[in-house]
């Protein structure tokens, strides 16, 4: 397949306004004014465009629960916290192109007739942040932003929002008080953002990798779209790939692309004599898969079917040298310390997993810990406020039910039953 959302990226020197118009730069934009705003809805359901952030829902059908009717102002926010440990594909995207994601944020927010979007940038991503603003600037010149654009009526206010930091600021909810100046917790389920987000009104949030696919579907249809993908995937995916293998980067693919080829084709495999112990696909708050995995595509659904999520297409590979429980102790850290402290299980039951984690790495671990530890991430994933605990327990459980022999032994011999100093020469 030949790249599609990265084909023009250069972190090093971003495409200018001009050099981004002269490869068919908002040219959708056109195409966009062209048609109502409910067929463009339409368009992006038929081509089933799933989110790209993590939780793989139809954007189409997102964007449709707002309502057709839903009062104004109407808010769109592209999501660009990326922060999920083994995940960089949206830092490309905002790097490398900058218009790019001006351009799908335009469509989408003439889709949804919003009259103001922000873009939600990850606070580390500063520079990126300074470079949007600057893109933000040249459209607004050119009358590609602000009040009807190219002559449609249509007006549009993009806002670039630099977050403050934390993880929790990716949570859809989160992200909204944080825009708002509140602290970033999340809110109550219901009512929904779409009929009732930022100061109340209908806002809709879509990753950064999703709306960039937007123009795309409008330029050359649903059925061109679905037709991108394998094994009954839909478009193109960007896959990030780290860990335990040759050549860790960003691969844009069709989505469906099996894992074992991400691994050994485009990563290029591991390095010599060694095996593979295992991977999560999907970034650090999915579940583990095995060598038997390795057909899978890596697609929203199959991936599912096995216990696991997709999420954000990043595998993170480990090989037989690498400890699962040191591995895994090293995701539970990240997760207690980024708990936005509001629900008791999520504050306090993560750090205390991470505590027995400890022990059990160090050696001084005790035979009941591992049924505590089950008994423990039940509880903190079913009694949690919100997302964010269930899916940071989920390494954990399926670290456990993956690799029992390894912290069985951790307990057992009282040490770690891999080399430390071969890993630390790795």
């Amino acid at each position: 397949m030949e790249a599609l959302l990265t084909r023009h990226l250069d972190a090093t020197t971003p495409l200018n306004l001009a050099a981004y118009q002269a490869i068919g730069g908002y040219c959708s934009l056109s195409a966009a004014f062209d048609l109502k705003p409910e067929k463009i809805i339409e368009t992006v359901e038929a081509a089933d465009l799933r989110g790209r952030g993590g939780a793989g829902f139809s954007c189409g059908l997102k964007w449709r629960l707002r309502g057709a009717d839903a009062p104004s102002p109407r808010y769109l926010i592209c999501n660009l916290d990326e922060s999920e440990p083994g995940t960089f594909k949206d830092r490309y995207l905002l790097y490398g192109g900058p218009h790019q994601i001006i351009e799908a944020v335009i469509v989408s927010a003439y889709a949804l007739q919003a009259e103001r979007a922000f873009i939600f940038v990850r606070g580390e991503y500063a520079k990126g942040g300074h470079s949007l603003n600057q893109a933000i600037q040249e459209a607004e010149t050119a009358g590609l932003l602000g009040s009807s654009i190219c002559g449609s009526g249509f007006n549009l206010q993009i806002e670039v929002h630099l977050s403050g930091g934390r993880y929790i600021c990716g949570e859809e909810t989160a992200q909204i008080n944080a825009i708002e100046g509140k602290r970033p917790n999340p809110r109550p389920k219901i009512p929904r953002p779409s009929t009732h987000g930022l100061w109340g009104q209908p806002t809709t949030t879509n990753n950064v990798e999703t709306l960039v696919n937007i123009p795309h579907i409008l330029l050359n249809g649903a059925d061109w779209f679905r037709s991108l993908g394998v094994n009954g995937g839909c478009g193109p995916k960007l896959f990030c790939v780290s860990g335990k293998v040759r050549h860790s980067g960003l691969f844009e693919l069709p989505c469906g692309t099996p894992a074992g080829e991400l691994i050994f084709e485009h990563a290029g495999g591991l390095d010599e004599g060694r095996t593979l112990l295992g991977f999560l696909p999907g970034g650090a708050s999915t579940a583990f898969l095995l060598p038997e995995h390795l057909d899978l595509p890596m697609d929203f659904d199959p991936v599912a079917k096995v216990g696991s999520r997709l999420g954000t297409g990043s595998l993170i590979v480990l090989d037989d040298s690498t400890c699962p429980v040191e591995f895994t102790l090293n995701l539970m850290r990240f997760f207690a310390r980024e708990s936005c402290g509001f629900c008791t299980p999520c504050r306090d039951g993560l750090p205390y997993l991470a505590q027995i984690l400890t022990a059990i790495a160090s050696g001084e671990g005790h035979a009941d810990d591992l049924a505590l530890l089950d008994e423990l991430c039940a509880t903190v994933a079913s009694q949690s406020f919100c997302a964010f605990a269930p899916g940071a327990v989920m390494p954990l459980i399926s670290s456990i039910q993956c690799f029992h022999t390894h912290y069985e032994q951790h307990v057992t011999n009282g040490h770690c039953p891999f080399d430390t100093t071969t890993q630390g020469e790795r």
